[in-house]
């Protein structure tokens, strides 16, 4: 049996960077608006911002699906597709041998993704 399909839209924005941020977060099933989230925080990065729409958006699914993530952040899509996996395998420490920033969201995501 094929997995529930849901589209997740996500945005994060700080201004100034760092400082007030939000994030928000829109699922989509069979076309239809889902659910909505959003959240803030007082001090915090652009970055960071990107990385909690997309994790809130993902832990919001109590069930396995199959997920599309639609983003506008170069920094979460490459985190995701092309970084997360060589970053764990060095013991999250970046090619140049750097503390991966925002690790602990970082972590999170890695987590909630292994359930879709």
């Amino acid at each position: 049996m094929a997995l529930p399909e849901v589209t997740i839209y996500t945005d994060g924005a700080c201004s100034p960077n760092p400082g007030v941020g939000g994030w928000a977060a829109v699922l989509l099933k069979n076309g239809c608006v889902y659910r909505e989230l959003s959240g803030r925080e007082e001090a915090t990065t652009n970055n960071r911002m990107e990385l909690a729409a997309a994790l809130h958006g993902l832990l919001s699914l109590r069930k396995p699906h199959r997920v599309v993530v639609i983003t506008d952040s170069t920094y979460v899509k490459n985190g995701i597709c092309s970084w997360m996996s060589a970053w764990k395998r060095r013991g999250w420490l970046t090619a140049a041998r750097q503390p991966v920033r925002n690790r602990d969201l970082w972590e999170q995501l890695d987590q909630v993704i292994t359930h879709h």
